[in-house]
């Protein structure tokens, strides 16, 4: 499904360029749940702003299914967002003028749907993320909790193949994070959509079922964590 072939990542140029990703070169299957971990600056969200066409590559190449993202234009990976690939931030970006209902269905509207369209898919992924009864309320009316599960259902409601979370607790206490984290197991067993995730937190990691570490913009450590029994001991190790 994702594929990075030897991919490069260079901010700046000359005595000031910075080199993030340093010829990084990772599969991860259709279906599979992957936590990126490392400490800041290892480019852990590097590889998600590439694979949602947020930013452009320095070398290499990133293969989503058959799209190869170097050759997308602005457009191209505009569409690729709405369609294909769905992004989860840290910090919700819901626009605060809007319902949760109304901020779930603007990318379909910016997608030119029908009414009818956009109206049933957007009732459906807030039922999915168990937020319907709140889709009227606007985002000054939501805990952090409910707005991260308004951006999963927007993130969810274009039906993509791939979902991109972006430290999606890292504004969240203890026990909404693990509502957060809870639902987007649920959502990837039930939708079947690939997760891409960024996390500094090791529970957060566990709830994948692998775990790859990344330092100074290589991979240091992949862990297949399917076995549920390691996760204690998986916790630990990672955190030491």
């Amino acid at each position: 499904m994702i594929r990075f072939l030897d991919v490069s990542k260079t901010f700046g140029a000359g005595a000031t360029a910075v080199e993030v990703l340093r010829g990084l070169s990772l599969a991860v299957p259709a279906g599979q749940f992957c936590s990126l971990m490392g400490p800041s600056g290892s480019g852990k969200s590097t590889m998600l702003h590439l694979v949602a066409g947020l930013t452009q590559l320095s070398g290499g190449e990133i293969l989503l299914g058959d799209s190869r993202l170097s050759q997308l234009t602005d457009h191209d990976a505009a569409l690729l967002r709405r369609r294909d690939v769905g992004v989860v931030f840290q910090f919700f970006q819901l626009l605060p003028y809007l319902t949760a209902e109304e901020n779930v269905a603007l990318p379909l509207l910016l997608d030119g749907h029908s009414t009818s369209t956009i109206r049933a898919r957007a009732v459906r992924a807030l039922a999915l993320v168990d937020m319907l009864d709140r889709r009227s309320h606007r985002p000054s009316q939501l805990s952090g909790g409910q707005l991260q599960r308004v951006a999963i259902a927007r993130a969810l409601v274009g039906q993509p193949r791939v979902l991109l979370a972006d430290e999606p607790t890292g504004n969240l206490d203890s026990a909404a994070s693990a509502a957060i984290m809870q639902l987007l197991r649920r959502m990837h067993e039930e939708v079947g959509v690939t997760v891409l995730m960024v996390t500094h937190d090791p529970l957060c990691a566990s709830y994948g079922e692998r775990i790859v570490r990344l330092l100074d913009g290589r991979i240091v450590e992949d862990i297949d964590v399917t076995d549920r029994a390691m996760r204690p001991r998986l916790h630990a190790a990672v955190t030491h």
